[in-house]
């Protein structure tokens, strides 16, 4: 018999999705690269976006594989540097507040599933002044896979008490999309500046901005299970 679920929670990711902190990762290492006369392309740095660094090291790309001798601490300092820099001009992503807000008027659960570290996290949710909103937090810290292992969102619905018909995903990038599909979840994709130009796999729907949406609508589609 085909049971038909309505969502109950909906499963944000951080980086990208509700701060674009990738954009200027990307524009940060560009320039840095750029210092050493390499060019870094999007298409190998899509090798590290929305999960860990195992795949692609930007850090350590330029000492490990080109050889060149690069103080790997200041090199990483001035990366940061520039991104703290570039960081300053970013805000909160165009209809994040209205879906977080129109989530918790409608009594749903709320989490987050990040690639990131929990005080990286946490302290730009506080920033941000959205850091209530969410019943459940997990981060690198929680999983032993980062995407596009599914490990982070079956925590999270775990945590939210929630099946995976029950959820619905917000992400930014190919390895979150990945990540939420093989956990069952249905994905919003919202791309950011820098992964707009990335191919994604399947999806609930895609958008520019949450604002596109219409909220009411998307979380009472029932879904078959």
């Amino acid at each position: 018999m085909t049971i038909a679920s309505r969502t109950k929670a909906v499963i944000f990711d951080f980086d990208g999705t509700i701060l674009d902190t990738e954009t200027a990762w990307y524009e940060a290492f560009k320039s840095a690269y750029r210092e050493y006369e390499v060019d870094l392309s999007l298409d190998m740095y899509a090798g590290c976006i929305g999960t860990s660094l195992h795949k692609f090291n930007p850090y350590e790309y330029l000492i490990t594989d080109l050889k060149l001798p690069i103080d790997p601490d200041l090199f990483r300092e001035s990366v940061h540097e520039l991104h703290g820099k570039l960081m300053e001009r970013e805000e909160m992503r165009p209809g994040v507040l209205h879906f977080l807000n129109s989530a918790k008027a409608a009594g749903l659960k709320i989490g987050l599933a990040s690639s990131s570290r929990r005080e990286w996290v946490e302290t730009h949710l506080k920033k941000l002044g959205i850091y209530d909103y969410f019943d459940c937090i997990r981060t690198a810290d929680d999983v032993s896979e980062v995407k596009p292992s599914p490990e982070l969102y079956s925590q999270a619905l775990r945590a939210l008490g929630v099946s995976a018909l029950e959820a619905i995903a917000i992400e930014d990038s190919p390895n979150g999309a990945k990540a939420a599909e093989a956990a069952g979840i249905r994905c919003i994709v919202t791309p950011n500046p820098l992964t707009e130009r990335l191919e994604f796999g399947g999806c609930l729907r895609r958008v520019e901005s949450l604002l596109e949406l219409d909220f009411h609508r998307i979380v009472n589609e029932a879904v078959a299970g």
